[in-house]
């Protein structure tokens, strides 16, 4: 077994009582029926014996042997086992075979195609996006030892092996190509965004999750017509026309500014999270208030945009596009039922990402006082804000159901019209 990850996840160290969030709040941690078992046998006889029977509580909905039971929390949402140094009690008395697995594992995220291992990040733990989006090289992808995965056995298998499944056979295929779009840097980024739509869309109807294209006798006609979507878009000619294409589309920025306001508003009556609440109203503030209207808030967002893009231009695309990137490491687009849906949704995640930056309180006070802007400590105050958005949004936003919702109906039916719906959530980037 050979494993591989981006760069960032082999400099990754848990930061514990210093990190500013713990991953032991606002989450769900399943327990698995041997994983149980295997907690009670580590502690016990041990003082941590009657703990762990009280605090790993039998779940009644379980599904499958996977999710058999589940971690008590405590009143303000953080694990039962935490201690008052913010660790984890199991942890520091046990060693790691004490943890459930999702506790283990975060914030990896294993994947196993073939014989590889691909370990990625998750976004929910501030240290992840740190050395994520502040790095150039921190996605370089590059060989690693299977240990990197902790608990490899837990990898989930992607498929591929089966020649007729088309939709996992070419995956790797579609996502090497997305990458390389997400790094045509000729671009700015809401046009690479742009061309990944446009390629969505040329993939429907023959590229999707279930298709039968790929099976029997049509098989070579499939994937002879697979080439003709896919090879188009390694060509600098087709990029640059798309380019200009993208170029020439001018759309007032409100509905933009809306949309992103709604799905974070959307948010606030489900999360309890202090570090989410405080961000999302100085975010809201700072655009005019919760009652501002999407014409006021989106004069704001395009006044600062103009004052930060000639200094950090360079800056803010970098951290959309590890952001991005990053998501198609960790999350296997072949979740989605198609291409255009898994496009259609990170574009979106995209642009509430961007908005929460240019609203946080630091990004705002950059281009409103003079000379503040060009400070020596202007890009580490840039980059604590976007370290910040970025993290939060993942833990308490892009996975929500109310986010989910929104895309689908922003997005309509997938016909020829959603890619251009697309261009709605470019708009602020």
């Amino acid at each position: 077994m050979t494993a591989a990850a981006p760069r960032y996840m082999t400099r990754f160290q848990c930061l514990a009582d210093a990190c500013e969030d713990t991953c032991c709040a606002g989450l769900v941690v399943p327990v698995s029926q041997t994983r149980w078992r295997l907690m009670r046998e580590v502690v016990a006889q041990g003082p941590d014996a009657a703990r762990v029977e009280a605090l790993v509580v039998p779940n009644p909905d379980a599904g499958s042997e996977d999710d058999v039971a589940y971690v008590a929390k405590r009143d303000d949402g953080h694990c039962a086992f935490l201690d008052e140094r913010r660790l984890c009690s199991l942890h520091h008395r046990h060693g790691e075979a004490a943890l459930p697995d999702a506790c283990a594992l975060f914030p990896r995220a294993v994947t196993r195609r073939d014989t590889r291992l691909e370990v990625a990040g998750s976004f929910g733990c501030p240290e992840v996006v740190r050395l994520c989006l502040l790095s150039e090289d921190a996605l370089e992808v590059e060989s690693a030892a299977p240990s990197l995965a902790v608990r490899p056995e837990l990898a989930r298998e992607l498929g591929g092996g089966d020649a007729e499944d088309g939709w996992t056979r070419h995956a790797e295929r579609v996502r090497g190509l997305a990458l390389r779009i997400l790094q045509h840097r000729e671009a700015p980024f809401g046009a690479r965004l742009f061309m990944l739509g446009q390629l969505a869309q040329r993939l429907e109807g023959l590229y999707f999750r279930g298709t039968d294209a790929f099976r029997g006798e049509p098989r070579a006609g499939a994937e002879a017509r697979l080439d003709e979507v896919l090879l188009p878009f390694d060509v600098p000619e087709v990029l640059d026309a798309l380019r200009a294409s993208y170029g020439a589309v001018s759309l007032p920025g409100a509905p933009w500014a809306g949309i992103c306001a709604a799905a974070l508003q959307a948010r606030l009556a489900s999360v309890r999270a202090p570090r989410f609440l405080a961000l999302a109203h100085a975010v809201l503030d700072s655009y005019g208030g919760a009652e501002a209207s999407a014409e006021v808030r989106w004069s704001r967002h395009a006044a600062r945009r103009a004052v930060l893009e000639p200094v950090w231009g360079a800056r803010l695309e970098q951290y959309s596009r590890h952001h991005a990137v990053n998501h198609w490491l960790r999350h296997p687009f072949t979740d989605a039922a198609s291409v255009m849906e898994y496009v259609f949704k990170l574009s979106l995640r995209a642009a509430v990402a961007r908005w929460l930056l240019l609203g946080h309180p630091e990004a705002a006070a950059l281009c409103e006082r003079d000379g503040l802007l060009q400070s020596p400590d202007a890009r580490a105050r840039l980059d604590a804000a976007a370290v910040e958005c970025f993290q939060l949004a993942a833990k308490h936003l892009e996975q929500s159901p109310e986010l989910h919702g929104l895309a689908r109906g922003l997005s309509g039916d997938g016909g020829p019209e959603t890619p251009w719906r697309m261009l709605v959530l470019l708009t602020g980037l």
